[in-house]
């Protein structure tokens, strides 16, 4: 079993006890507790009832993603052997206790996936609404959250949502809470074996929840996605300042849009009825689209030529006279892209050229037709030959740099929604490696180990 585990040797240099024993103790000095700390295993649905008012933050279940129970027994079998007289009433079964577990698994319910689903919304639903009823108002709830939007079934004109995200979202609702903030944080390891080459999420989007206001007013579906445009593109820019991971976008996204959908008490749709949190869900992942696509406006016309060529084609080749006219509505020629150096055109046909095809000793400096599209691609082929050779071109770039970077996030969700996982990795690793690339290209000496800056609570 290698799930989520490094079975490395513990005598080696790479992961050793001490450095493990390290870790957990350097979290237990920065905690440094003023008081005395206690642990209870309790039903979150049933057993808070006894509790004064309480700050909440919690890591909650994953739909179906994950059966932590199932998981539990591989190292639960050990301890009972060793603990079992020490905490009788923690080992008192035989293996993991499942029947209360929040996880929608079809196969522990007769009624199947249906079953499973109502199980978990009633329980997660119960869990919320304690919380709410017990949370001190001094403190806000704060929510992890790591799971990836994936489904796009019954939505209009493909929009994404994700029944985890939605289940989880309509049952803080459903309990009165509003989302007032939202923040991307770094809590996976790029090292986990899950996340090996794939394009995994790096981060939990932290959810941050206050008690909705007994007055909260009503909007219509059109009031909100007017509201939903007004507010998101300020929040989407500063996550991407921020070098939010590409791969992290859309889930971080889901923050700010929810905030705009739970400050009302109902979203009206056209006949009458509330708006679902699903629905909600496919209108912020729209607006993210739409947004991201007018921030083409920074690029230059044979750019914004080979992103609309890209989403058509991929890499592959078309029809002379499909780019010709494309050509015209972007303002520019099939001749004058091919003299910019990103496509070939030849016996009637038009393709974008691979970055294995461009020419090695590219220099911008010299280059008499230099676009954003180039710079993006040559960026992510010299950081296959290290990070000081894509800082040594970030050098060159100066602020055009930065501008690379934008095009790879919209490139990125262009790749995440066709499907083409590895394109789709190339463009996260490049925004993943920035940070580092602008530090050597800045001349800056290198930081000491992965350090996620820290902010306020």
């Amino acid at each position: 079993m290698a799930w989520d585990y490094a079975e490395t040797n513990p005598l080696h240099g790479v992961v050793t006890i001490d450095g493990a024993a390290g870790w957990a103790a350097a979290a237990i000095e920065g905690v440094r507790p003023s008081g005395r700390g206690s642990v209870a295993q309790l039903d979150a649905t049933a057993a808070i009832d006894g509790l004064a008012s309480a700050a909440f933050s919690t890591d909650p279940p994953y739909y179906d993603n994950i059966g932590y129970a199932d998981l539990s027994d591989f190292f639960y079998v050990w301890l009972r052997r060793s603990l079992k007289g020490v905490y009788p009433d923690l080992f008192a079964t035989l293996l993991t206790p499942k029947q209360q577990e929040l996880v929608a698994t079809p196969y522990r319910f007769g009624g199947g996936r249906a079953e499973a689903q109502t199980f978990f919304e009633h329980g997660l639903g119960s869990a919320f609404e304690r919380m709410r009823s017990k949370s001190n108002p001094e403190f806000p709830v704060s929510i992890y959250y790591a799971f990836k939007q994936a489904e796009s079934e019954g939505l209009d004109g493909g929009q994404t949502a994700s029944t985890g995200w939605e289940t989880m979202l309509a049952g803080l609702l459903r309990a009165g809470f509003g989302i007032t903030g939202t923040w991307p944080m770094r809590t996976e390891q790029q090292q986990r074996s899950v996340a090996a080459g794939s394009n995994a999420l790096a981060s939990s989007v932290v959810l941050v929840c206050r008690p909705r206001p007994e007055d909260a007013s009503l909007a219509t579906r059109r009031e909100f996605q007017v509201t939903l445009r007004a507010e998101l593109p300020d929040t989407l820019r500063h996550l991407q300042r921020g070098n939010i991971a590409p791969v992290d976008l859309a889930q971080a996204s889901i923050g700010p849009g929810m905030a705009v959908f739970s400050r009302y008490s109902k979203v009206m749709e056209a006949d009458g009825s509330a708006m679902s949190v699903r629905t909600a869900l496919g209108l912020i992942n729209q607006a993210l689209d739409e947004i991201l696509a007018e921030q083409e406006g920074e690029f230059d016309s044979d750019t914004r030529w080979a992103i609309a060529w890209f989403e058509q084609f991929g890499m592959k080749a078309g029809e002379f006279g499909v780019a010709e006219v494309l050509s015209k509505a972007k303002d520019t020629s099939v001749a004058g892209l091919v003299e910019a150096g990103v496509l070939e055109s030849k016996a009637g046909k038009v393709r974008l050229l691979g970055r294995n095809e461009l020419p090695v000793d590219w220099d911008p400096v010299t280059d008499k037709r230099p676009t954003v599209w180039e710079m993006t691609q040559h960026l992510i082929r010299r950081l296959g030959e290290g990070e000081a050779a894509a800082a040594a071109l970030a050098r060159k770039l100066g602020g055009n740099a930065e501008v690379a970077r934008d095009l790879a996030y919209r490139l990125y969700l262009v790749c995440e929604r066709k499907k083409w996982a590895d394109e789709a990795l190339a463009y996260n690793g490049l925004v993943v490696a920035w940070p580092r690339i602008v530090q050597l290209a800045a001349g800056e000496p290198a930081a000491s180990g992965d350090v996620q800056g820290s902010f306020g609570v």
